[in-house]
């Protein structure tokens, strides 16, 4: 299963990162990986979870094709389709992201050895898929807000300048 994952994530990357906003979606994707290993690690650490099964399992405690390709590829889709939302229509994509895959967790929590829940739930799954969506979501909208406010200071300073010649 583990090995699938991986091969549908490294097939998908092409698909993922085509199109005009290349930079964003790398950010999206590193940003998201980083959020990730550094909250797996601190729930691996604390024994909420144990990945019995994992890649490279003497380097690393959480499977990082979790944590490093699979969740920061969904984000960057999430961003994606996300990208001109307002709230409502932001709430209501983030759930068709975060049901399935909250329960689909809870699926293979019960039917295999991906991963043990120790002190976690479907429900911390639910909880921190949609604040890492938010949170990832929320800095590229803050990104994109510097991107337009410094579009226009340049603008003003061409403007004045221009008008400074004449």
């Amino acid at each position: 299963m583990v090995n699938l994952l991986n091969l549908l994530c490294m097939i998908s990357l092409p698909f993922v990162f085509r199109g005009s906003k290349m930079r964003e979606n790398l950010l999206v994707f590193f940003l998201k990986g980083v959020i990730s290993i550094l909250l797996d690690s601190y729930v691996v650490g604390t024994k909420k979870i144990a990945y019995p099964v994992r890649p490279f399992p003497k380097i690393f405690s959480t499977n990082i094709i979790y944590d490093l390709l699979f969740f920061p590829i969904l984000s960057v889709i999430w961003v994606r389709i996300s990208y001109h939302d307002k709230w409502s229509s932001l709430l209501l994509k983030s759930l068709i992201f975060s049901v399935p895959m909250s329960l689909c967790q809870w699926w293979l929590e019960k039917n295999s050895r991906l991963f043990e829940w120790k002190k976690w739930s479907v429900f911390h799954t639910f909880g921190s898929v949609n604040f890492t969506l938010f949170l990832v979501r929320g800095i590229i909208g803050f990104l994109k807000r510097l991107d337009v406010m410094n579009q226009e200071s340049i603008t003003n300073s061409i403007n004045h300048c221009s008008t400074q010649g004449n």
